[in-house]
């Protein structure tokens, strides 16, 4: 019988193979395979079928209604009058929140992104015979797998 099993990448990978082998299971029948990490940056800009969670457009929303409001007050003082300024303020507003976030997404969090990043995880598997089902697959819940399954072959 084969057991899959996925992992973080961590000592606890280690710990259960090992214990694995001293229930009877020949090294031969264990398989580790890491998963790749992403090479490919981020996009930030979303799309109708893709979105990740990051807006630009909400700095640059909030910004632009502030400075719209600025705008429009200035605006009864000035020659252009509040309508024009209240848009200018508004615009200038928004492209200043916009580039906040766009500096912040693109230089800031890229910098976390390559420190913590999410970590690949390892797939497990184990080619074991049936009377050690049971036992191997306590074993790698007690050391912290992430799923576990079971296919007859």
């Amino acid at each position: 019988m084969q057991i899959f099993s996925t992992f973080e990448h961590s000592t606890y990978l280690e710990l259960a193979i090992t214990a694995i082998e001293e229930l009877g299971v020949q090294k031969s029948h264990i398989l580790a395979v890491p998963l790749m990490n992403r090479v490919q940056e981020r996009k930030l800009f979303d799309t109708l079928h893709r979105a990740d969670g990051i807006s630009l457009f909400d700095k640059g929303a909030a910004i632009g209604t502030a400075f719209s409001v600025i705008g429009t007050c200035i605006g009864f003082v000035l020659e252009w009058g509040p309508i024009i300024w209240g848009l200018i303020g508004g615009a200038i507003g928004f492209i200043i929140g916009f580039m906040i976030d766009y500096i912040f997404n693109k230089v800031i969090h890229r910098r976390k992104r390559v420190l913590k990043g999410k970590h690949s995880e390892v797939v497990l598997v184990i080619n074991c015979p049936n009377e050690l089902v049971e036992k191997v697959e306590q074993l790698l819940w007690e050391h912290l797998a992430l799923g576990v399954a079971k296919l007859e072959g």
